[in-house]
């Protein structure tokens, strides 16, 4: 059995299981599926502010999206230690590209440890990375009024025009940043 759930799910079980989340959020009081709250939920409930972005029910408008990344975690925990699996296969041209930008061969899993470790994390370009990267995320996914999870799955569900158009931002976004930003900045 446990042989089993490490392999990957077909698509055709996976994608209908992905798709029964928005009946089942509009059953439970028409919630949009993201995490993009929990930071804003997690602020007002811990540190007062006087802001009044933070103050707000947090309990009635951002419980939901801290019970969703508390399951995620969970969820990522039983994944990745419970039910362990090998990471899937990298490509040869992807190798070979990253390579190219000088991170070397080795990709140490999914990601070059060049760039993810905490080695490379402790190092100023490291810290340009990732804080530069968290607030560009924050402020993208604030701006669009939500994450890609909330947009691409509840989003275009409910058929939002808004939700497609942030989602082609989103990804046009993302080529951008993989073919012409990391290359400059590594």
């Amino acid at each position: 059995m446990l042989a089993a759930l490490r392999e990957p799910w077909p698509w055709y079980v996976a994608g209908p299981l992905i798709g029964l989340c928005v009946p089942a959020l509009l059953i439970v009081g028409n919630r949009p599926l993201g995490t993009t709250g929990a930071l804003r939920a997690m602020c007002a409930a811990t540190i007062p502010s006087r802001s009044a972005f933070f103050r707000y029910d947090w309990r009635a408008d951002g419980g939901w999206s801290l019970a969703l990344v508390f399951g995620i975690l969970v969820g990522g925990f039983i994944a990745g230690i419970v039910i362990p699996t090998p990471p899937p296969e990298i490509t040869a041209p992807t190798r070979d590209a990253i390579a190219a930008l000088g991170l070397g061969p080795d990709l140490g899993g999914m990601a070059p440890p060049a760039l993810f470790s905490w080695h490379a994390l402790a190092t100023l370009r490291g810290w340009v990375f990732i804080v530069g990267g968290g607030l560009l995320v924050g402020f993208g996914a604030s701006y669009a009024g939500g994450c890609t999870s909330g947009h691409g799955v509840t989003g275009l569900a409910d058929l939002q025009p808004a939700s497609l158009i942030a989602l082609m931002g989103i990804f046009a976004g993302g080529l951008l940043a993989t073919f012409y930003l990391i290359p400059l900045l590594v």
